[in-house]
């Protein structure tokens, strides 16, 4: 008879009692393990509980509705408007039906916020949608001048369309924006001239801004240039209300800032013109280089810190002058009429400095604030931060997509966030008692040294992100401009505009240009420093997203649970550390590329428009000038073409000519050209029908090729980026019709 089999159970006792020392440390461990979990889990929920007690989980609304309004964008089609709306309205439901289960509703109320942000993108491209030009046009314009610019060379107009050569009715443009070099005409005329029109722009690069969304919602449906003389002509019909309004304003706008750039005198003069009515066309480029590189460049676009400078001025002004009244100041809330007399002030300033997305965003911010003053509530709160910012959201969703929103809010998070911990701090020594002048002094300089250390820090991804650069000694150039601006700028500014209709405005227009002539002095002076604007090269958004998350978890939260921003934050910087940098990028139009050779720098051939070639250069982290001839080594050039040997040693050739085609499809590995090809190429061919179909295009190198990133995607179908079939014949556009293309922040 067979011996039974020996008992599994009996087994696992011999072995336990043969190695007696391992099993105890692995169940200690596991132990250890599960307690740890435990602890974390019971502080992490207890966490959450302290926010929720706080009122913090109000925060995160607009953050969902951010994330939904993301869904939308990432869309490959346009969305049924239904979908989300009853998405909301069954989420928000649904949410007042599980009040008594709180898991439930917050899940709930989560949800309707992501449909909500989802529905206004959705409901704001259905309201304005307005067709878009769909190729290249020469020919008579007419329509309303809706806005007039000046600019160092001629103006920028933007027309009311009411009838374009070759384009029918229906397909009409709503607005289009050119630029003329010369002519006499003025807001609400409606003209005649032969204009050169063009669709908005796509991306200068796959991954780059969107200008051609930016359009759209801006109601631009083409751009472009009139080269030549323009007629007044006799309307089709009364022009819209609406029109008559904004062309008053404009008109008042324009003869505002010919006064001021007058009496201010050269560029300072501009700069204070810009400050009161946002016309910035008078500054020059120079100007604006020496602004950004200085970390200033945030003065001349109106925003929180002029609406806020503004409302303050006013808000002080009025109380000041209801004081005097014993009756008024013991009777009256002068406190609130002060706080009314601010939000119209701050109304009219946003309405005559043209109400553009960024100042109408810095006017919904500044109201929440003054208006929590109405209700006795704190001005400046996270909560009322997180009120406008949905507002905002639904109003202009978007916004979420361009850097004035993200940096404008980001700032001020971090710097409400700071204000949360400062008022909390446990203070056991009273702040040393210094003497009059010192102390005033002190306070000032620590506050704006701080606050401008937060905003920086802040705003730095957003701003590497958009624009590829950073600025060291931003702190220097805001500590010696801020306190002329705060203190002399915008206060002369608003004595001014109320002086003005009494022909008295005079010397706050000169105090502005002496001290708006100060800050660009200070700005040369920090842009002169060696490194003061870094380019940095382009990362991807999934860093930004990283950097984004990092900021709000630790802004919206008040507990230890903040400190684990620094986990996105890590993976945004490992991301970001590790850029995909193409090895050729192509123009649009195909008027120029940039080939990376063997030395890991950039080789130019062709010619691209300036500020397309700016932004190549910009993303790849090189700090050369569009005009630096050394753009040019390395590509050996003739009047029909180009040729470039990559990093990895293949010929690249740019053809010009139908017979460089011929005879760099035999030899070169690619052959790029703006002309369109139809016979066969022994080499890949990248011509201007593909081009005409996918945009700038970038591509990155591998062991059998090629591997294309484009920017306008396959089988994506949104208003703003439609896909339209070119005729073969379409001519290359010309370098004048494209140079002007600039973002529309």
């Amino acid at each position: 008879m067979r011996d039974a089999p020996p008992d599994p159970s009996r087994l696992r006792g011999a072995r336990v009692r043969a190695v007696p020392f391992r099993i105890p440390e692995i169940r200690f461990q596991d132990a250890a393990i599960r307690l740890l979990l435990a602890e974390w889990r019971a502080r992490f929920l207890g966490a959450i509980a302290l926010e929720a007690g706080r009122r913090r989980l109000f925060l995160w609304l607009p953050v969902l509705m951010g994330a939904g309004i993301l869904l939308y964008f990432a869309a490959d089609r346009e969305p049924s408007l239904w979908v989300p709306l009853s998405g909301f309205g069954i989420s928000a439901a649904m949410a007042a039906l599980s009040r008594a289960r709180r898991p439930v509703m917050l899940a709930c109320v989560g949800l309707a916020a992501i449909f909500a942000g989802f529905g206004a993108a959705a409901w704001r491209t259905a309201t304005i949608a307005a067709p878009m030009l769909d190729r290249m046009r020469v020919g008579q314009l007419t329509g309303f001048v809706e806005s007039v610019e000046a600019r160092d060379a001629g103006a920028r107009l933007v027309i009311l369309v009411t009838g374009i050569a070759g384009v029918e009715p229906e397909r009409l443009p709503r607005r289009v924006r050119v630029n003329v070099k010369g002519g006499s005409v003025s807001p609400g005329d409606h003209i005649a001239a032969v204009a050169r029109l063009l669709p908005p722009p796509g991306p200068v690069r796959p991954g780059g801004y969107d200008f051609g969304r930016d359009a759209f919602f801006r109601g631009l449906g083409a751009v472009g240039t009139i080269p030549g003389k323009i007629a007044l002509a006799p309307p089709p019909s009364q022009p819209p209300l609406e029109l008559q309004i904004r062309a008053t304003v404009d008109r008042a706008r324009n003869a505002l800032t010919e006064r001021i750039a007058g009496i201010g005198g050269g560029q300072a003069g501009a700069m204070a013109a810009s400050l009161v009515t946002g016309k910035r066309g008078l500054i020059t480029e120079a100007t604006n280089i020496d602004l950004r590189a200085a970390g200033i460049y945030h003065i001349i676009s109106i925003s929180g810190l002029h609406m806020v400078l503004a409302s303050a001025t006013i808000f002080g002004l009025v109380r000041g002058l209801l004081a005097l009244s014993q009756t008024l100041a013991l009777r009256w809330p002068i406190k609130k009429l002060a706080a009314l007399a601010a939000m119209l002030g701050a109304t009219a300033y946003c309405i005559f400095s043209g109400a553009e997305v960024a100042t109408v965003r810095s006017l919904i911010m500044t109201l929440v604030m003054l208006g929590a003053i109405l209700v006795d509530r704190p001005a400046l709160s996270m909560r009322n931060l997180a009120l406008a910012a949905m507002i905002v959201l639904l109003r202009e969703p978007d916004a979420l997509l361009g850097p004035s929103f993200q940096m404008s809010f980001g700032a001020v998070a971090a710097l409400i966030a700071f204000a949360e911990r400062w008022e909390d701090r446990g203070q056991s020594e009273a702040p040393a008692n210094l003497p009059w002048p010192l102390r005033p002094i002190w306070i000032a300089v620590v506050g704006l040294t701080v606050t401008t250390v937060l905003a920086t820090v802040a705003t730095a991804p957003f701003g590497a992100y958009h624009f590829q650069t950073f600025n060291p000694f931003g702190l220097l150039g805001n500590a010696l401009a801020l306190p002329f601006v705060s203190l002399i700028v915008m206060p002369a500014a608003v004595f001014g505009v109320l002086a003005y209709p009494f022909g008295l405005d005079w010397l706050a227009w000169a105090l502005m240009g002496v001290a708006s002539d100060y800050v660009l002095q200070s700005a040369r002076w920090v842009a002169g420093f060696d490194h003061s604007a870094v380019i940095i090269p382009a990362f991807g958004a999934a860093a930004l997203a990283c950097f984004a998350a990092a900021l709000l978890w630790i802004t919206l939260w008040t507990t230890p649970l903040r400190f684990l921003a620094v986990a996105p934050l890590i993976a945004g910087l490992l991301v970001a550390a590790k850029p995909d940098r193409p090895d050729i990028l192509i123009e649009r139009d195909g008027s120029g590329i940039l080939v990376r050779g063997g030395d890991g720098r950039m080789i130019l051939a062709g010619h691209p428009s300036r500020f397309v070639l700016q932004q190549w250069l910009n993303a790849d982290g090189d700090n050369r000038r569009p005009d630096d001839n050394s753009l040019r080594e390395g590509a050996a050039c003739d009047t029909l073409g180009c040729v470039v040997r990559s990093k990895d040693g293949r010929s690249v050739a740019f053809a010009r000519d139908r017979l460089a085609i011929v005879e760099d499809c035999r030899r070169a590995d690619l052959v790029i050209t703006p002309i369109p090809w139809n016979a066969p190429c022994a080499a890949r061919l990248i011509d201007r029908r593909a081009l005409s179909r996918h945009g700038a295009t970038a591509l990155v190198g591998n062991k059998g090729g090629w591997r294309a990133h484009l920017s306008e995607q396959d089988g994506v179908d949104r208003p703003w980026s439609r896909k339209r079939e070119r005729p073969a014949s379409t001519p290359a556009l010309p370098l004048a019709a494209v140079e002007e293309h600039e973002p529309l922040q």
